[in-house]
């Protein structure tokens, strides 16, 4: 099943020029852990965790959070 929610993780690290290891240790959470946000595999996120790495990024929660309807077939 397709996730509706996609992680722009990615997108953040290359606009501010930061490596996943740069933010791991910045957000205190495991590099394996940022991967996971990274690949769409994770199931939930705390709150905590969204703030650091808002706060280590500085953006917003919806420059890192993506909402995407599913096709009408997978519904």
């Amino acid at each position: 099943m397709e996730e509706d929610i996609i992680f722009n993780i990615d997108v953040m690290l290359a606009k501010r020029k930061m490596s996943v290891t740069e933010l791991s240790k910045k957000v205190g959470i495991t590099i394996a852990n940022i991967s996971i946000l990274k690949n769409g595999k994770a199931k939930a996120i705390k709150v905590s965790t969204l703030a650091k790495l808002c706060e280590a990024l500085d953006c917003q929660p919806g420059d890192l959070l993506e909402y995407r309807k599913k096709d009408k077939d997978e519904k």
